[in-house]
């Protein structure tokens, strides 16, 4: 990078959509001619904000003043959600803010600045092949219609959009023809996908035709779980066995206030279809524990489904009010009766995580490798998300072992729990030792 290339960091918080809109507009810039950094000394700090509560709000406005005390006094430029929702807050806070609610027109917005012609032709660089991730995460819907009482996202995001399919489908063969061992398709609402008559099971169908190895849903919302898209699922070999299906309740009452839109047995059916359907499925779920009105009697029926499901892994989260939502205009739970709760909740989550973990152990799984940390181990995951940890073993003892990089996909036994995952080694070191 020559000392005069122009620089321009970002500030990412919030969702998975975020971080990928972010990677987008990225990309956008080094097929401009702009160098990326990680420095508070750039010229341009983007800002990608989250509204889902107000605690989200505060973090945002707390990174737009840190990027304004910068020494180079950059531009600061905001957009995402609460940039959609209250963007004259956040023009108060300095005069070299700038908020675009559009993010696709934040990266011409940002070459505007830097005194690049935003109308010039630029190379388009697809954030695979720029370093960004073996997994890659390939965002094909923005809003949602659902209305929850607890969240603000469709104020700020819109209603349902998908990108149209034969762009999705053009940009992971691109990923794929980069390298890319796994996309994840992701989205506001994933389910809602729909690009005229067709809908996400055309989509996964599609994306799964392109040769790409391990294809990955990163949610799915309960109502969108059907029978058509389950069978498509089960027809597409690159498809990996693990759903992220939010329960946020397991009380039918709780489920109604939130306005989730099934009830208990609505969501038991559908997960056990899904396991039916792909037999080894691993499921994870979003658990919300002291919504307004949800008593002790509630919370330990959502613990008792949560165990009765046996779930992989277990998100919890403790209510928090979004000013906007009809939920923050409800009588709201002491904060102790929700820690205590939560810490009921997760005690739970653990278990389940420790038995889903123990059942690995002993057995072969396919991995891919991630990430390498000095010194010599690799980082993966299994098609239904088990975290690996795979020691690179001396040449001496496994020759097979020399020439393991990122971005392999490799046979693996998988032995002891660590942390969060499991210990992994290649059978053939195994017998080497």
């Amino acid at each position: 990078m020559s000392e005069d290339q122009v620089r321009v960091s970002f500030r990412t918080l919030g969702c998975k959509v975020n971080r990928v809109e972010s990677e987008d507009i990225a990309a956008d810039l080094l097929g401009r001619g702009v160098a990326l950094s990680a420095d508070d000394d750039a010229d341009v700090v983007v800002i990608n904000t989250c509204t889902v509560t107000a605690e989200a709000d505060a973090k945002a406005r707390k990174t737009v003043r840190h990027a304004l005390a910068a020494p180079g006094r950059p531009v600061v430029v905001v957009t995402g959600c609460l940039a959609a929702v209250d963007p004259m807050a956040l023009e108060a806070l300095g005069e070299r803010v700038v908020v675009e609610p559009d993010k696709e027109r934040v990266a011409g917005r940002v070459a505007e600045f830097l005194g690049i012609d935003p109308n010039a032709p630029h190379s388009h660089v697809v954030r695979a092949g720029e370093g960004f991730r073996t997994r890659a995460m390939l965002k094909v819907e923005d809003g949602c219609d659902v209305f929850c009482s607890y969240c603000i996202v469709p104020h700020a995001r819109g209603g349902p959009r998908g990108v149209p399919l034969a762009a999705a489908v053009s940009e992971a063969r691109a990923l794929v023809e980069h390298g890319v061992k796994e996309i994840v398709l992701t989205g506001i609402n994933l389910g809602r996908y729909r690009d005229g008559s067709d809908d996400l099971a055309s989509l996964v169908s599609a994306v799964g035709e392109t040769g790409v190895p391990r294809l990955r849903l990163s949610s799915i919302e309960p109502p969108d779980l059907t029978e058509q898209l389950l069978e498509t699922l089960a027809a597409t070999p690159a498809l990996c066995r693990h759903l992220h299906v939010p329960l946020q309740s397991g009380s039918d009452s709780v489920l109604s206030a939130m306005r989730r839109n099934y009830t208990v047995d609505e969501y038991r059916a559908l997960v056990s279809a899904a396991k039916d359907a792909l037999p080894g499925l691993s499921v994870t779920t979003d658990v919300m524990v002291g919504f307004p009105g949800e008593t002790e009697e509630d919370a330990e029926q959502t613990r008792a489904l949560c165990e009765e499901i046996g779930f992989a892994k277990l998100h919890v989260f403790r209510y928090s009010v979004r000013p906007g939502t009809p939920a923050a205009e409800m009588a709201q739970i002491d904060p102790r009766a929700k820690a205590s709760r939560a810490a009921r909740l997760r005690q739970t989550g653990d278990s389940l995580r420790a038995q889903f973990l123990q059942g690995h152990a002993g057995a072969s799984a396919e991995v891919l490798l991630e990430r390498e940390r000095p010194p010599d181990v690799f980082e993966g995951t299994t098609r239904d998300y088990v975290k690996v940890r795979l020691q690179r073993l001396h040449p001496a003892l496994a020759e097979d072992d020399a020439e393991l990089g990122v971005g392999d996909v490799v046979e693996v036994m998988l032995g002891e729990p660590y942390g969060d995952g499991l210990e992994g080694w290649l059978p053939a070191a195994r017998n080497a030792e």
